[in-house]
């Protein structure tokens, strides 16, 4: 296999320059913006909060921001199963004053929540929850705003309560000052995201310590950005060149960038690949015979399915760490991994927080998504060195990547 595959833009990147540009002074412009599920359902929600979108050519967006003045009716908000929708928004919604009720599909009912809104309720946000217990669906309302200050909250479980109340933090009468105060904070590359836009929008974070943020006051200004490549998506592609020995080239790979993605670079040679990068493309060859690791991925866990597909195609046995929090996700990763991998004939140990896999996978079946897109791309770097392997609803890639098939089919044509 020789091939150059271009990755559509980064679903985490277009997100978070979606909530900023919705809450910003001026209309904004972002180009190479992803149009995926996830996308989708947060310009629905900025829209039901009075924002306005429209496309352009290329991925192109222009933003026109929500207005000042507040509204006293109350809005829906449908989250499907995107993680920075049920936890991006609703801060946001109680900082302009509105009513919003928030909804998913049946998996996000599982999805932890309880921080979100136990930090929300301490900012003097009313929280109605309908099923008893603090997940979706519930209703958000702060009739006079946010005054601000300072707020615990434990994101153990999810970087992204952190990410959430950071975005929305600027629109607190005295903006936020916010501490982790959990035994471990996963993920934290995307909060080094989650900063850096805010800097992009003018915003002022300060971090005077590690797991303690400050954030000034005052609406964003407006942005023009492009959004870089997904490196997490992209890593799927890097995967088939490392389980076929073949070379795989990205255009546009940043030289420096936040998202967690861009560890598969590291990852790669440590399975025996050669990585090549200049100015404009990554380049990455597989080797003749993979190598077995040894990784803590607690901070880039979203790579966890196609570095467990990988290592389920090297001899030897390789162990991936420090991933427990994967179990909240849109389905219990490491359980589904588990299932799987067995099915297909691999070696596989679930412990509490990481998975062992101790023999290659070597037989054909079908394999389950769980409503989950990580599972595919796995899936499909498997199915590269298992022939007959069959993929369950694969158009559950779209959540992040509807391109997904037919950039893979053209990789191997």
């Amino acid at each position: 296999m020789d091939a150059t595959v271009t990755v559509p833009g980064s679903k985490s990147l277009t997100n978070r320059f979606l909530v900023l540009a919705a809450l910003a002074s001026e209309p904004s412009v972002i180009t190479n913006s992803l149009l995926s599920r996830d996308t989708r359902l947060m310009i629905q929600a900025l829209e039901a909060l009075g924002a306005q979108f429209s496309a352009g050519d290329t991925g192109t967006l222009r933003v026109i921001p929500m207005p000042a003045a507040r509204a006293s009716d109350q809005a829906e908000v449908h989250c499907g199963l995107a993680g920075t929708v049920m936890r991006f928004v609703p801060p946001v919604a109680a900082a302009i004053g509105r009513p919003v009720r928030f909804d998913g599909d049946p998996q996000s009912y599982s999805r932890p929540m309880a921080p979100l809104l136990g930090a929300l309720r301490a900012l003097g946000v009313e929280v109605t929850t309908e099923g008893g217990a603090d997940s979706l669906p519930f209703t958000v309302h702060a009739p006079d705003g946010i005054t601000g200050g300072h707020l615990t909250v434990d994101a153990s479980a999810s970087s992204q309560f952190v990410s959430g109340l950071l975005l929305a933090g600027a629109l607190f009468d005295l903006g936020l000052e916010l501490e982790h105060v959990g035994e471990r904070l996963p993920s934290r590359p995307h909060i080094d995201m989650t900063v850096e836009t805010m800097a992009d929008a003018g915003i002022i974070v300060s971090q005077p310590e590690p797991n303690r943020w400050v954030v000034e006051p005052g609406r964003p200004r407006g942005l023009e950005v492009t959004v870089e490549p997904d490196l997490s998506n992209a890593a799927t592609f890097i995967g088939a060149a490392l389980v076929t020995g073949g070379t795989v080239r990205i255009p546009h790979w940043p030289a420096h960038t936040t998202q967690a993605g861009d560890a598969i670079r590291g990852i790669a040679e440590q399975f025996g690949g050669t990585v090549r990068r200049d100015r404009r493309t990554l380049e990455v060859t597989g080797p003749e015979q993979l190598s077995p690791v040894d990784l803590d991925l607690g901070q880039v866990g979203e790579l966890t399915p196609v570095v467990a597909a990988i290592a389920a195609c090297a001899p030897g046995g390789s162990r991936l760490r420090n991933i427990g929090h994967l179990r909240g996700h849109e389905t219990d990763r490491l359980a589904a991994l588990a299932a799987e991998l067995s099915r297909i004939g691999a070696g596989v140990t679930e412990d509490a927080d990481a998975l062992t896999i101790t023999a290659p996978a070597t037989r054909a079946a079908l394999w389950h998504s769980y409503h989950d897109h990580r599972m595919v791309m796995a899936g499909a770097i498997l199915g590269l060195r298992v022939p007959g392997l069959e993929i369950e609803n694969a158009a559950t890639v779209g959540k992040t990547m509807p391109e997904f098939t037919e950039l893979w089919e053209s990789m191997l044509g």
